[in-house]
């Protein structure tokens, strides 16, 4: 008797665990008018995705949709190819509901995603912003003069923020949102590990704050033939340090979200920390490695790499899996001296100018392209040679090249004057040595002058500069004679995109 009563006591708790599953539904529709109310004349769309952040649903023929949500759930619509989402004031897709069920909004059970068609072309161009990751308004105003106004009027359709938008300050997310939004273009956003919320006790609510003005933090869009898939990678333990991890959740949003994705679309994974950098990497690339095109993207190092992810690295793919550890925009933390306008130069730790990369997509195919702040599209590489090298020592003096985007797979040569002779250069991994330069005056910035410390008025003295493997060097050949001579360094790139540099020095 009493092993019956334990047995329907059971029962009952799972029953009611069962039978008290809330569920939320609603519609996707054509907003005819653009007003974000499913008016009485307005259909629904049928095959869109909707998902809660785990299961991941297409809607029926009249656009309806349903899915089981519990006392916080982020839904969110797939924004399809050719459509376009609301947008708010600050160009931030509104694609999201975040259900409550204290909220009071929450009881009608029923959200609705408006969609508004918008033609896409197979060829587009997209803005990625590494980490901005401000620490007070005076950086703010960093990136809007360092890069947002150069890049009003950009052909890219839509940008996307690559974490750690602030330094540990989400309270200045809109005055950084206000300022790229001039920009002009949809922005999507991803978290990273100093966009926490400080006072949270789990990872669940770190990102409250994010989610609150962004949306949820891992979501997908599409645009073209091209799907985008935006993780928060950032897992708080609960001793309060982060490891780069993938949840139980994302992975199955993710291989419920790929049933729906034709293998002839590219498949983008966009994230804070570098993938290979993650404990569980190796389930979402059993997600991934059976489809020919596939490319991630991170930021995070304050450096700039390609990486080719292999079997080494759990990659079970035919072909190497392409990962790029994006460019900063904050470059080194907003570090080094001010220039004339009183930015810092931020070189980045590799040596690498601050800035952000132009991604083309084409088809199922991309390209990228670096672009350092304010500088020529054309700036892609530092030459370092002695400005005067005698005769003698031709043989033994080295020429370092500084590639801000080589990787293993790109092609570097040299020309010595007009002669059309190219010579090639021989990868290495060595420190920028204008990055070491610099670096040597942080001793000099960290004195203070009539009480007044230098760093507030030089800028700040910069971190220990790193190892780059985007460096080739050779020596110069000996047959050079006296005179004043111009070095050409050409760099072709994984996607056949060429760039040049010179430099000039002299032989007595």
């Amino acid at each position: 008797m009493k092993l019956r009563l334990i047995c329907l006591y059971f029962f009952i708790c799972l029953s009611s665990s069962v039978f008290s599953q809330d569920f939320v539904s609603g519609i996707v529709f054509l907003d005819g008018n653009s007003n974000g109310t499913f008016d009485a004349a307005e259909k629904g769309i049928k095959g869109i995705c909707v998902s809660n952040g785990a299961e991941v649903i297409q809607t029926n023929s009249d656009g309806k949709w349903t899915l089981p949500v519990g006392n916080e759930t982020n839904l969110f619509v797939v924004k399809p190819a050719n459509y376009a989402v609301p947008l708010n004031s600050d160009k931030i897709p509104q694609h999201f509901f975040l259900y409550k069920k204290s909220d009071s909004v929450a009881s009608t059970t029923s959200v609705n995603f408006p969609l508004v068609k918008s033609e896409e072309p197979k060829k587009f161009s997209a803005l990625f912003f590494g980490d901005t990751q401000t620490r007070g308004l005076k950086e703010v105003n960093y990136i809007n003069h360092d890069v947002v106004e150069e890049c009003i009027g950009t052909n890219a359709i839509f940008g996307v923020s690559l974490g750690d938008i602030t330094a540990d300050g989400p309270a200045l997310f809109n005055e950084i949102n206000h300022g790229i939004a001039q920009i002009g273009i949809p922005w999507y956003n991803t978290f990273g590990n100093h966009d926490f919320d400080r006072e949270a006790k789990n990872t669940d609510e770190k990102d409250a704050t994010f989610k609150r003005i962004y949306g949820p933090s891992t979501y997908a869009f599409e645009y073209g033939q091209v799907v985008f898939i935006d993780f928060n990678n950032i897992y708080f333990k609960p001793d309060g340090k982060y490891i780069p991890h993938f949840t139980d959740s994302q992975i199955s949003f993710v291989k419920n979200y790929l049933e729906f994705v034709p293998k002839n679309k590219l498949v983008v994974l966009i994230m804070h920390a570098p993938i290979v950098m993650c404990d569980n990497k190796e389930q979402i690339f059993d997600l991934i490695s059976d489809r020919k095109y596939t490319f991630s993207i991170s930021g995070h190092a304050h450096e700039q790499l390609n990486l080719f992810v292999d079997k080494k690295m759990g990659w079970k793919g035919t072909e190497t899996h392409h990962h790029l550890v994006n460019a900063t925009v904050c470059g080194s933390w907003w570090c080094g001296l001010n220039d004339e306008l009183g930015i810092p130069h931020a070189t980045m730790n590799d040596g690498a100018p601050n800035g952000y990369s132009v991604i083309t997509f084409d088809g199922a195919n991309y390209s990228v392209r670096f672009k350092a702040a304010r500088r020529p599209e054309n700036y892609q590489m530092n030459i370092y040679l002695p400005e005067e090298i005698k005769i003698s020592e031709l043989d033994t003096t080295k020429i370092l090249v500084n590639v801000f985007a080589g990787s293993a797979r790109s092609k570097v040569e040299m020309c010595i004057d007009n002669f059309n002779v190219w010579r090639p250069l021989q990868q290495v991994k060595a420190i920028d040595p204008e990055i070491l330069r610099m670096h040597k005056l942080s001793s000099l910035l960290q004195k203070s002058v009539d009480g007044q410390s230098l760093e507030d008025s030089f800028g700040y003295s910069m971190d220990s500069p790193s190892k780059s493997d985007h460096m080739w060097q050779t020596t110069l050949p000996k047959e050079i004679a006296s005179g004043t001579h111009t070095v050409t360094v050409k760099t072709t790139d994984m996607f056949g995109q060429v760039f040049q540099a010179s430099r000039v020095f002299r032989i007595p």
